[in-house]
């Protein structure tokens, strides 16, 4: 009996996951990630190159950096595309209805969890397979696919754990289901890479090859650094978007060997990524109402709601917004008027944003690049939810029938995440109009083209957690590519060209297209 409930649980899990809004946007979207991480070697990039020498794309080559940067990407891509799915059984009602089944919790949040990994693993193969159809394209040897196999299988399964782990832990309490969670975890996760940086570093000057603080290598970066190093006996090399001397002859990647060390380390980290179950296990709500929606003393100690609740006052900064919407009805007032209730929401927003607005005004033109990625983070995050507000209060039928209908409404939306956004960065782009007008056109075409990706993705899954994911990691792989104009999205780095300013553009121009065009189709198959 247990088997067959926990066999229904992992298939109806994946079922209901591949069937939800947007699962076509993610494939499409990965696939177009996977081919971008691999840079063409014609373009002057190369994926791994080794005291300027590019790396031959063997499958050894291909299969160790493709690994490392699906780690990066499933490490923080992944823990947004498996979460929500205990919320929406809150919100629907479904459950109360497996809160009375007789499934017991250890056994229904094992069946989740493995749901997760099967989803996160058929990711992975596309993943996998878009890297098996590159090698065939790009590649300078033989296609070995059990060299894909094996390192995929060895640096990523603790990813996917701890990926699938942490999601079920948030889920699973109900302080963290919400916004919280989120946010939490990508702190978690940029604060991590430091130290498995550092720890790379240290055991490369120490001539090490295994440690036991590998264990807690998660995202298999410092497995794969220690990997090249050893092959390559060079601790002069970089992966991803290198740049190398077309002068020099491609190097060879020694055959990669794995000891059982090596094999056991991984495993162990697996087994360790696992140990969020154990807290998700104890912490458990079953959806009951006291816990999934804590009682006012709950809420009241809540961090967040507790910087709200001080600075409320702060709230009141909207005021004039409500005023203005009140005298200009149609798109520009329904706009101003999302705007004010974005606001409103939330004061501890509020209160950042006066403190980047201050910061932007007045700090030294160096720092202003990192200013530019705080106020882009603050302004992602909350118009992750902006444009999905109405379905998830179920009150999207009833603010359709309101003039300007449900098209009206979206647009309304859209124009309003604009706005904020011009907002957080106003300072910042008026600063760059004047010195450096090229990063206030990467900054303002960037915004457009996040706005108009925020409006898609919100329309076609329904919910803001897709959006947040991409932002997310897109922000975060800008800030690690200083020096590559394509991926300075926002003129943070102050590498921007002319035409990436305008790619940016036609890109937000295309979205915002494709925009219309979903909503035109939904509600004529409505």
């Amino acid at each position: 009996m247990s088997a067959l409930a926990l066999r229904a649980l992992v298939l109806g899990e994946l079922r209901l996951r591949c069937r939800r809004g947007g699962t076509l946007v993610v494939l499409l979207g990965l696939i177009a990630v996977s081919w971008w991480m691999v840079a063409d070697p014609v373009g002057g990039s190369t994926l791994i190159a080794v005291n300027e020498a590019r790396v031959a794309y063997t499958s050894d080559c291909l299969a160790l950096g493709s690994a490392l940067m699906a780690g990066l990407l499933f490490g923080l891509g992944g823990f947004y595309l498996v979460r929500g799915r205990m919320a929406e059984d809150v919100r629907s009602g479904a459950g109360a209805v497996l809160a009375a089944t007789p499934v017991g919790n250890l056994l229904f949040l094992f069946g989740r969890w493995l749901g997760s990994m099967a989803y996160l693993g058929l990711l992975l193969s596309i993943f996998l397979a878009t890297m098996l159809v590159l090698h065939l394209l790009r590649g300078e040897g033989p296609l070995q696919p059990l060299i894909y196999l094996r390192t995929y299988a060895l640096l990523l399964l603790p990813t996917l754990c701890m990926v699938a782990s942490m999601a079920l832990l948030c889920e699973s309490w109900a302080p963290l289901m919400g916004k919280r969670g989120d946010v939490l975890y990508f702190a978690v996760w940029i604060a991590q890479l430091g130290p498995v940086g550092a720890m790379a570093e240290t055991m490369l000057k120490a001539g090490l090859s295994w440690s036991p603080l590998l264990l807690l290598d998660f995202s298999g970066a410092a497995t794969a650094v220690l990997h090249v190093q050893s092959a390559m006996h060079s601790p002069h090399f970089s992966i991803g978007a290198a740049e190398f001397n077309p002068a020099l002859a491609p190097l060879l990647l020694p055959p990669l060997s794995w000891s059982a060390s090596q094999v056991l380390g991984r495993l162990g980290c697996a087994l360790i990524a696992m140990l969020p179950l154990l807290a998700a296990f104890a912490l458990f709500h079953r959806f009951a109402p006291d816990r999934v929606k804590g009682g006012g003393g709950r809420r009241r100690w809540s961090p967040l709601a507790l910087a709200n609740r001080w600075l409320r006052p702060l709230a009141r900064l909207a005021t004039p917004l409500f005023a203005l919407a009140a005298r200009r009805p149609g798109l520009v007032g329904g706009a101003v008027a999302e705007l004010a209730l974005t606001l409103a929401l939330n004061p501890a927003a509020v209160a950042v944003l006066l403190a980047l607005l201050l910061a932007g005004a007045l700090a030294a033109p160096a720092v202003l690049g990192g200013l530019a990625f705080a106020s882009v983070a603050v302004w992602g995050i909350l118009v992750s939810e902006l444009g999905v507000r109405d379905s998830a209060a179920d009150s999207d039928k009833m603010t359709a029938a309101a003039p300007g209908g449900a098209a009206g409404r979206g647009a309304g939306q859209l124009l309003a995440a604009g706005l904020l956004g011009l907002l957080c960065t106003a300072p910042l782009a008026l600063r760059w109009l004047c010195s450096e007008p090229l990063r206030a056109a990467a900054l303002l075409s960037g915004l457009f083209a996040l706005t108009c990706a925020a409006g898609l993705l919100g329309h076609i899954t329904r919910g803001g957690r897709s959006f947040l994911a991409l932002f997310l990691f897109g922000l975060y792989v800008s800030s690690q590519a200083p020096q590559v104009p394509a991926l300075d999205l926002i003129g943070g780095n102050g590498v921007a060209s002319a035409a990436t300013a305008a790619g940016q553009a036609l890109l937000g121009l295309l979205l915002g297209l494709a925009w219309l065009a979903h909503g035109r189709w939904r509600r004529a198959r409505a």
